[in-house]
């Protein structure tokens, strides 16, 4: 019951307060009594009574001080209570034991608070690191789900963070079935991985990473573990880039070697054809020679092209005429392929001379291998058409359109086409290297080629070479 009348927290208030009205009763009593026989001794008591009630107050007052500043510690103010208050030698010490705790409080909370901001500190630098690494990170909890990831991670799937989050592991990372049982030994066995490369299904694509695998308790139950991915995608592709280049190199070299021993018979063949020639009186026969004979001199300059193509650079001084070359090469193809398949050709040259630097045989070779891109690109239209266009625009340079009326060059492969080994023929059909190496050649001689992606009624090719002043032609010659 009188827990209910009074709080735990007031008992002692309340039994103070009895002690101060029984001492003050009975001193009044005592006194009352005196005070009808020896006066001075009641005026004692009196006095005795102000001084106890003065100290009891006086204590009140010090316990209350001493209340508020638990109260407040509790709360984390730590308030000491000022001495000059304390009556006694044991209330003096109480209080002062009352300070020293708080003093000791006051140095540990600024001790823990002091660990607190380094280790948050600590914590904003780890954080800071891991979220600029270059690879995705995914810490990965028991249940083989995501704990937390990077940025770079969110960036690899292609998901945010909430998505990220909880996300199963094995349904992240669609790999094969050979690349799925090697994770499941790893996580049954808790065995490390290091730098195995996976070939992963992501939105934008089949993507090579690098992963490194590590539990965080190696020798305990749980399955937490840390896992790394880093996108080798483009460093896959330099190798493969190196190795297509080591193949081209060997090819150049063998084609020189083939060239070199072809220049004898084409000798020979030229000169067998002159004397056929000039001995010849049949008109039709005469011109059969002559075509033999220029034709193997073309032979021989596109032979010569190509061993100094693989030969260091060197300054000839020779010059190309742009137009009578495209006129021959249309000549040679439209007396064969072009009549065979029925091909209609447009020509669009100009009546100017237009001169570029350098011989024609390496020109001669980019030409004839659009020429025939373009003539099986129209075998199964019905109404075959190609475009030769030649024309200088103001910035210097002259640019040759072939274009062609086929299916056209599909978009998703367009950025491909003149990768070395790539074709969009059939096996057999093509060796994927018409494209690269004409390219190679454009650039060696400060051009280049590019497909047009704006032509829709077929393929359009736009080769683009630096043009020789009229100034300098007409002084050479």
């Amino acid at each position: 019951m009188g827990s209910r009348l009074f709080p735990p927290a007031r008992l002692w208030q309340v039994g103070l307060f009895a002690v101060l009205i029984i001492s003050v009763g009975a001193v009044a009593l005592g006194a009352a009594y005196a005070a009808a026989r020896f006066p001075w001794i009641a005026a004692l008591s009196v006095v005795v009574a102000v001084l106890a009630i003065l100290a009891t107050m006086r204590c009140y007052v010090a316990i209350k001080r001493i209340r508020q500043g638990l109260v407040q510690a509790r709360e984390g103010l730590l308030v000491p209570v000022d001495t000059a208050m304390a009556d006694g030698p044991f209330l003096r010490r109480f209080i002062g034991d009352y300070n020293s705790t708080i003093h000791t409080l006051g140095r540990m909370f600024s001790t823990v608070e002091e660990c607190q901001a380094r280790a948050l500190n600590e914590r904003n630098k780890m954080d800071a690191i891991l979220q600029s690494l270059p690879g995705a990170l995914l810490h990965i909890s028991d249940d083989l789900e995501v704990a937390s990831s990077n940025k770079t991670a969110e960036v690899l799937f292609g998901l945010p963070p909430e998505q990220l989050k909880d996300a199963n592991l094995f349904d992240l990372l669609e790999v094969g079935e050979h690349d799925r049982d090697v994770l499941r030994d790893a996580f049954l066995y808790k065995r490390p991985v290091r730098n195995r490369e996976l070939l992963v299904a992501l939105d934008r694509g089949e993507r090579w990473l690098s992963m490194n695998l590590a539990f965080i308790n190696q020798h305990e139950a749980d399955m937490g573990a840390v896992v790394t991915l880093q996108d080798v995608t483009d460093y896959r592709q330099l190798q493969d880039s190196v190795a297509i280049r080591e193949k081209l190199v060997a090819m150049g070299q063998l084609a020189a070697g083939v060239a070199h021993e072809l220049n004898t018979p084409l000798g020979n063949i030229l000169g067998y054809s002159q004397l056929l020639r000039d001995s010849m009186e049949d008109e039709k026969l005469l011109g059969y020679a002559v075509v033999v004979a220029d034709e193997t001199k073309r032979c021989s300059r596109i032979v010569q092209d190509l061993l100094n193509y693989a030969r260091q650079d060197q300054c000839s001084g020779d010059m190309c005429e742009i137009v009578p070359l495209v006129r021959e090469l249309i000549d040679t193809f439209m007396s064969c392929r072009l009549k065979r398949h029925q091909i209609v050709i447009e020509l669009d040259l100009p009546d100017q001379r237009l001169v570029i630097d350098g011989g024609c045989g390496q020109l001669d070779i980019v030409l004839t291998n659009l020429i025939l891109n373009a003539i099986q690109a129209v075998s199964r239209v019905e109404e075959p058409r190609i475009r030769i266009g030649v024309r200088e625009d103001d910035s210097g340079f002259i640019a040759i359109e072939v274009e062609d009326n086929g299916p056209g060059i599909p978009h998703e492969v367009r950025s491909r086409i003149f990768d070395p080994f790539f074709t969009t023929k059939d096996v057999g059909d093509g060796s994927g290297l018409g494209l690269s190496i004409s390219q190679a050649m454009m650039v060696r001689r400060g051009g280049f080629i590019r497909y047009d992606p704006e032509y829709s009624d077929g393929a359009r090719f736009v080769l683009r070479l630096p043009a020789v002043s009229a100034e300098y032609v007409q002084a050479a010659s």
